[in-house]
């Protein structure tokens, strides 16, 4: 068989789309010798090579690399080794994709089989790991491409193989690309651990276009990657460790700002604490997971009159994988430049120093507040570009995330809920994904980040004061029961990677399991803000024999159940409402208020997961449990407040009644950023009867009462679509996603509410930009029902 293929038939080959037509060659054969020939060419400046031979033992396995899934990969002994034998592990390079493949390339990697596996699925390389959006984060996820490697004693590329002359523990495998006719001859080489025995080569013609995108080194990549860890023996893999990775070559596209930590992202706030502590910054930085040898010490620094001085310097909380700073008596009145330093140190005694750099911005008085508001993070869209780049570009002075930040499907592999260290690493990475999509919306401006449902690896939660979940057999998912199926351990780590930054709390003393408690208040650009956590002490549905799903299925839609209601259940639980209360009638240093929560207090919602399917009751919204939702809105109807939040994953503007229509807070409900399980409000197909629908007679709208019995006064609703589209971001716009932004102005005592959909560009000023109903403007007096929109 020949060795070389002709220009003509290369192009026979390219022209019809060919994915990978194969030659396969002796150990001696003119391709391999081409290739190494071809390495001289290769750019040095294109080059990367990893660290890990200097690296302390632990989970990060650096800036340049993601791990799938993290909490199975560590650095032990100078190798990144996959300590887990589930199938189809891998670690991407971020900073290194592949292009212009036709320009050439080359890899090579060190890979050593610590343990044997019944279910071996061999080690090695993968090339073409591309999503539909080729970008390189949506790109490491994706768990299928080009693979090759040493496997069951063979050498395989592609769909071919070949018998390794001898056998070893440990191989060297080399990888190097060869133009061929706007084409890429692929050679790949297993060696010795030495480097000088050669033991096997392959090659292969494949169209340049099936391997653009990211590499990576794989583990186990012909055993398919199942959701759950607890594998019999017979299914798991070998345990392979990898060193002295190494790429290069111009077909690569080098962009070393794509590093991703160890310093991930920072989240800070700024608040008028109206006392001798003047205005309090707090600022919390988000490591990836160091490990015990390493550095434990992170630095704040500003930069004042030119120069870097450091303002604080505090040790890695290691749980949360964070350190948070805080500063009394902050210079309000001026935008200050900040950077965080983590100096990294090595086993060879070296140091490298690792920066993040931000502002803190000055204090937005006398002026409009822009804050935007987002929620619900569902990782089909990751990374979210188009809400997220929109978010930067309108430059918000305070930025806003209503929680459901990951989702316990993020990522794929499964979720761990014990051990407990593995499921912190497994929540780690989940939520490193919100970091990675929106670090730069966060850079600069202050951020309130609240923890939901899913946040704490639940379905739906009703925390009744932090009572661990009974009978946790009956609902794996956390979806049907009350109270917290994660450790307490757990879950106050999630509350510090979300809120450690925020004001420190009203009450700090935590439940009576333990959880922490985080609900406080900030004043920042003359506006008050109550933030709440809404589910923490709400009833479970047991207490009234509920069965989520089920109970009161099939019941006349306008029939209100008084079962369902029952004066002595929780929605804010007694702390919180004495807190609202108290808020309320504080005006100190701020002329509008705002209430921030998870959820909105009424039920929104008449059909889902389709259009045609009404579902009388949600059960999980907070218009549930009726008299505690309408006991919270007397409370907060006398701050005037605005009510922001999220949740539902369906936009909606509505005002709150409670002895009469629209005599309560107004609340945005803003989309969500992708909405997973999509939701409607179609109460007029559901038979639903309405009064003074609003001027703009908009379908869907008007004067209802919720299946709960809840006044509601709905002004405008972001229907989705049902979403088909292959294109994520296609995708999520159909299903109605988006965010809101609010604009404050303090002057005039309004409020101008905007709902955008995702797939925009927010400056070009186009009409449709936003949801029907929206923008809205609403006065302060209006959520104290005198009304003036009509």
């Amino acid at each position: 068989m020949k060795n070389q293929i002709s220009r003509r038939d290369a192009l026979k080959f390219v022209a019809a789309g060919v994915a990978a037509s194969t030659i396969v060659g002796c150990a001696n054969s003119s391709s391999a010798q081409n290739g190494r020939q071809n390495r001289a060419n290769l750019s040095p400046r294109q080059s990367l090579q990893d660290n890990w031979h200097k690296t302390h033992n632990r989970v990060f396995l650096g800036g340049q690399y993601w791990a799938n899934p993290m909490e199975d990969w560590r650095i032990k002994d100078g190798a990144a080794e996959c300590i887990y034998g589930g199938g189809n592990r891998t670690v991407h390079c971020l900073t290194h994709q592949l292009s212009e493949p036709e320009k050439g390339f080359e890899m090579s990697v060190l890979i050593e089989q610590k343990k044997t596996g019944l279910n071996d699925g061999g080690a090695g390389f993968r090339l073409g790991a591309r999503s539909e959006l080729n970008e390189y984060r949506s790109n490491a996820f994706v768990q299928t491409g080009l693979d090759m490697g040493i496997y069951k004693k063979q050498l395989v590329l592609a769909d071919k193989a070949i018998q390794l002359k001898t056998t070893h523990s440990a191989y060297l495998l080399k990888l190097t690309a060869q133009p061929q006719a706007g084409a890429v001859t692929l050679v790949l080489e297993a060696f010795d651990e030495s480097g000088i025995h050669l033991l096997a080569s392959l090659s292969t013609l494949v169209a340049a276009a099936e391997v653009i995108g990211n590499v990576a080194i794989t583990s186990n990549f012909k055993v398919p990657a199942k959701e759950h860890r607890n594998l019999k023996n017979s299914e798991l893999g070998a345990i392979y460790r990898f060193k002295h990775w190494q790429l290069s070559g111009d077909g690569f596209d080098v962009k070393p700002e794509q590093t991703f930590g160890p310093i991930l992202w920072t989240m800070y706030t700024l608040n008028n604490s109206r006392n001798e502590a003047g205005y309090i910054l707090k600022l919390s930085a988000i490591l990836a997971p160091m490990g015990d040898k390493d550095n434990q010490l992170v630095k704040l620094q500003v930069k004042k009159s030119g120069q870097w001085q450091t303002l604080s310097e505090q040790t890695i909380d290691r749980d949360p994988s964070l350190v948070t700073f805080k500063s009394e008596n902050w210079d309000e009145k001026q935008n200050t430049e900040f950077r965080v330093l983590y100096q990294e140190s090595h086993s060879d005694q070296t140091q490298s120093n690792h920066y993040y750099h931000g502002i803190i911005k000055a204090n937005p008085v006398d002026r409009t507040l822009r804050m935007a508001a987002l929620t619900c993070q569902n990782d089909y869209g990751f990374p979210y570009a188009p809400v997220a780049e929109n978010v930067v570009k309108m430059d918000p002075d305070l930025v806003f995330f209503s929680g459901d930040q990951i989702y316990e499907n993020h990522g794929g592999y499964g979720l761990i809920r014990e051990p407990v260290d593995l499921g912190l690493l497994n929540y780690l990475r989940k939520y490193y994904q919100f970091g990675w999509a929106f670090k730069e919306a966060m850079r600069n401006a202050p951020t309130v980040c609240l923890p939901d449902d899913h946040d704490v690896l639940q379905g739906n939660l009703w925390g009744m004061g932090g009572a661990p979940m009974q009978n946790i057999e009956k609902d794996p998912t956390a979806s049907i029961l009350g109270g917290y199926i994660e450790s307490v351990r757990i879950v106050n780590a999630v509350h510090k990677t979300c809120v450690g930054h925020h004001p420190d709390p009203f009450d700090p003393t935590p439940t009576p399991s333990g959880i922490s408690s985080y609900y406080t208040d900030m004043v920042y650009g003359d506006v008050g803000f109550a933030i709440l956590a809404d589910r923490q002490w709400k009833s479970g549905p047991e207490a009234l024999d509920i069965h989520v799903g089920v109970t009161g299925q099939g019941e006349d839609p306008l029939y209100i159940n008084p079962d369902f209601d029952r004066a002595d259940l929780e929605l804010l639980g007694k702390r919180q409402e004495e807190f609202l209360a108290q808020w309320g009638r504080d005006w100190r240093g701020h002329n509008l208020k705002a209430v921030l929560s998870q959820t909105v207090f009424a039920g929104i919602a008449t059909h889902q997961p389709r259009p045609d399917r009404y579902l009388k009751y949600d059960f999980d919204g907070s218009g549930w449990p009726a008299t505690a939702r309408n006991r919270a809105i007397d409370i907060m109807r006398e701050s005037s407040a605005l009510h922001i939040c999220g949740d539902t994953h369906l936009g909606t503007l509505s005002q709150y009644g409670v002895k009469q229509q629209r005599d309560s807070n107004w609340a945005f409900c803003t989309p969500a950023i992708s909405a997973g399980w999509p939701r409607w409000w179609l109460p007029d197909v559901a038979g639903l009867p309405h009064t003074n629908r609003p001027a703009h007679g908009l379908a869907q709208t008007g004067e209802y009462l919720d299946s709960f019995g809840n006044k509601i006064y709905v002004y405008a609703a972001a229907n989705p679509e049902v979403g088909k589209s292959n294109n994520r971001y296609v995708k999520a716009h159909e299903k109605g996603s988006g965010f809101g932004f609010i604009e404050f102005d303090t002057k005039n005592l309004t409020y101008t509410l905007s709902a955008y959909r995702f797939l925009v560009d927010v400056k070009d000023g186009r009409s449709d930009n936003q949801f029907p109903g929206w923008p809205v403007t609403i006065h302060k007096d209006e959520n104290r029902g005198k009304n003036r929109l009509s």
